[in-house]
């Protein structure tokens, strides 16, 4: 019930008189992709009855399978969020190029960029997705926004949320004042603020990878698994789970509640590419998140949160979650730079023989 339990609109209130900041229309906004999300919540119940006749699939810009209903969520997007005065222009991970405003030339002062439904793939098979979003101020004239307006550092982001559709309908958010959690009633259409103050434990037993791609991993991350693998027996002394739903909202969301580290890293596979995850629409507003919780978020090499995007649809590696293990990842990543990480070998003591080797 709403009664003595905290909705999204009344947080919102209570974080602009603390953070003059997001003063303003910044809570309409947020209250626009709130309704987003509900619509968006609805939709994905529906499953397969969500199809309608005729519906066909397409490629993405990341040439995966573009869905139904991942057209669907974006379009419950651009809808619920243009008509409120208070944006300039949206950038979605389903867009090739920024949705500019033209509401009668009322513009706000903000840029919404979101991924409309992350794990569209598990769709088929009934499992996890959600939706990513994160809010920036428009650095610019508000009155021809382009795509360089959204080519900012994640730690320019004034706002970072996700929704996740599962069980229940879950909304993880932050305004740069700790990360919180609100859980969807859907007897009166509320988001409750179920999970105030989320922290990410410092230290973890789980891990999540793809680890179908080991065989292109680069020897940092190696490195990291195999000894996570090697259990009570290895260097680390402790057994590890790992954890893989391919659907980085979902794994996100359990690292958020039980702690882990999230791992989408640079690898061998495609040379051109530098990572597979959107740095815009997926790694600087899950970074944020992790960050405010407690946790850390690295491409092994620096801070995510740190670099500036050079084009709208940039890639880049993500290992996030548990303070220590992306420390200790990050770490495995500069002795690899530096050589430290290979065996000591003399010339001078080197084993000999006189037997040809089989």
């Amino acid at each position: 019930m709403l009664f003595g339990r905290t909705n999204v609109n009344k947080y919102l209130v209570e974080e602009q008189r603390r953070i003059p900041a997001i003063a303003g229309d910044f809570s309409m906004l947020v209250s626009d992709v709130v309704r987003s999300c509900k619509a968006i919540a609805q939709v994905v119940s529906r499953g397969a009855l969500a199809v309608r006749p005729g519906d066909t699939e397409s490629q993405n810009l990341q040439g995966a399978t573009q869905r139904t209903l991942d057209t669907l969520s974006n379009e419950a997007f651009l809808r619920n969020c243009e008509w409120g005065g208070h944006l300039t222009a949206m950038s979605s991970g389903e867009m090739e190029d920024i949705y500019p405003i033209s509401n009668g030339g009322q513009l706000g002062r903000y840029l919404l960029a979101f991924e409309p439904l992350d794990g569209a793939s598990n769709i088929d098979v009934n499992l996890t997705v959600g939706s990513i979003f994160s809010v920036l101020c428009c650095p610019n004239d508000c009155s021809e926004p382009s795509a360089s307006d959204f080519l900012q550092p994640g730690c320019c982001q004034l706002a970072a949320g996700y929704a996740i559709y599962g069980p229940s309908t879950m909304l993880v958010l932050t305004v740069g004042n700790g990360t919180h959690g609100f859980t969807l009633d859907r007897d009166i259409g509320e988001f409750l603020l179920t999970h105030p103050n989320l922290q990410i434990p410092p230290e973890t037993r789980t891990f999540s990878i793809n680890a179908s791609n080991e065989r292109f991993w680069e020897p940092p991350i190696r490195r990291y698994v195999t000894e996570c693998l090697a259990g009570q027996t290895g260097p680390r002394e402790k057994d590890f789970n790992m954890r893989w739903v391919a659907s980085m909202v979902a794994d996100v969301h359990r690292l958020l509640m039980r702690g882990g580290v999230f791992m989408y890293p640079r690898d061998t596979k495609d040379m051109d590419k530098h990572g597979y995850l959107e740095h815009i629409h997926r790694a600087n507003p899950m970074s944020m998140i992790v960050e405010q919780a407690g946790g850390l978020a690295s491409t092994g090499y620096e801070r995510i949160g740190d670099l500036v995007p050079t084009s709208l649809h940039e890639q880049v590696p993500v290992i996030l979650g548990s303070r220590e293990e992306v420390e200790l990842i990050d770490r495995y990543h500069r002795e690899y730079l530096s050589g430290e990480d290979k065996p000591f070998s003399s010339p001078l003591f080197a084993t000999r023989t006189l037997f040809r080797a089989q």
